[in-house]
């Protein structure tokens, strides 16, 4: 244990000399005359990231057997409850190695100001890739490891904008919140890439457009909304919608590149519409809805979003954007989840800690075997999971996730 420490804090460091940013500390800059508020990332007065080791007396079976994702995988993350205005006093990102009685659980905190999913696989990607680099090559303590994506840190902004933004705040209380998570039930179901084959392609059969254009993902997402609403109960008035997470890169004109290391994250949203209505309706009216709202996501989109946030500056809560009646897509199959390594061979699984868990928050997980297989961590409360287990229509196209190969 003491060498695989050693080799992971070794490799960590040389992957910080690329993604320097994940070293430093958030501060804020207030002025009087004239009045400012901005917040930016110092990169050179600060204590660097940080490595715990941690050990706790049980087994991967411990953690994996349960129906429902125990709360001890909270533990495994140092960055439990925090908020992203904490980066001023903790590191932006913690590595927290847990020794199990028979096996290692990597947990990855990183401040979400500093970059989102696809900037988190990125880094979690290279220093796997660099890991595995030192320990073939046997290489020294040095920064010249090549790497095969560079992260990109020239932060986008609309033309005569940025970088420094001023907010609307003379105190950081006035927009912090806390937030809490209600009592959930998380539970993780699996669905096969020939399962949601037949999804998509019921989806884009039953829809009025007549296309092809639904992807296998909308429908999927789809597919969970309805299910979500039937467990609920919702009354037949009560209005609801989808929203997923969505990355703007490839979304801009001229796209952002994968490589680029910050937040270009968004989240879309179908319309509302009655409970009624959605139940009523087939999988493919649903679908398309989920498709038009990603569709819509476009340049144009995005810059108008910006512009009216810049006029008026408000700070992300979590409070806001989850609700009892909404489901909210988050995450992505496509992140390279199962592909590192860091010498002990594939992980059994991937799990999340606190953030996020909200009523209706339905985290997606590359599946452990690939070829298109997708996880999906569905976040309700204790009576509406009880009710999706027994859907019939949910559980036709789900299988319980098995983790212990």
């Amino acid at each position: 244990m003491e060498n695989l420490l050693e080799k992971l804090k070794h490799s960590l460091s040389l992957t910080l000399f690329h993604f320097y940013p994940l070293a430093g500390q958030l501060v804020t800059q207030k002025t009087q005359d004239p009045p400012s508020y901005t917040i930016f990332v110092d990169c050179n007065n600060t204590s660097g990231a940080r490595f715990i080791y941690a050990t706790l007396d049980i087994t991967i079976s411990d953690i994996l057997s349960p129906i429902d994702v125990p709360p001890i995988v909270h533990s495994f993350f140092d960055h439990h409850k925090a908020v992203n205005h904490d980066g001023h006093t903790m590191p932006l990102l913690s590595i927290q190695v847990t020794e199990l009685l028979d096996g290692v659980f990597i947990g990855c905190s990183m401040n979400h100001t500093i970059g989102d999913g696809t900037s988190y696989w990125n880094f979690f990607n290279t220093w796997s890739e660099i890991f595995f680099q030192t320990q073939a090559q046997g290489l020294e303590y040095d920064a010249t490891v090549p790497i095969s994506r560079h992260p990109i840190h020239n932060r986008w902004f609309p033309d005569g904008c940025g970088p420094l933004i001023n907010l609307p705040f003379k105190h950081e209380d006035e927009f912090i919140d806390r937030f809490e998570s209600p009592k959930l039930r998380v539970r993780i179901f699996h669905f096969s890439a020939e399962s949601i084959a037949k999804l998509k392609a019921r989806a884009n059969s039953e829809s009025k457009s007549k296309t092809s254009e639904i992807s296998s993902f909308q429908s999927l997402s789809a597919h969970v909304w309805r299910s979500v609403t039937r467990a609920r109960k919702l009354p037949n008035d009560e209005i609801t919608s989808c929203k997923l997470a969505i990355s703007n890169r490839s979304r801009l004109e001229p796209p952002l590149p994968h490589e680029y290391f910050g937040n270009a994250v968004d989240v879309v949203s179908t319309a509302g519409f009655t409970a009624g209505e959605l139940l009523e309706k087939d999988l493919g009216w649903a679908a398309w809805k989920v498709h038009v709202a990603v569709a819509n996501q476009n340049d144009k989109a995005v810059r108008q979003k910006l512009k009216e946030w810049l006029k008026l500056p408000v700070v992300y809560q979590l409070g806001v954007h989850f609700d009892p009646c909404t489901v909210t897509m988050s995450s992505s199959p496509r992140f390279n989840m199962y592909g590192n390594e860091f010498g002990m061979g594939k992980a059994v699984a991937v799990l999340s800690g606190y953030a996020n868990k909200n009523d209706g928050n339905v985290t997606a997980y590359q599946g452990y075997e690939g070829e298109g297989s997708i996880d999906l961590e569905i976040c309700l409360s204790p009576d509406a999971v009880s009710a999706l287990e027994s859907d019939e229509e949910f559980m036709e196209a789900a299988s319980v996730a098995n983790f212990l190969h």
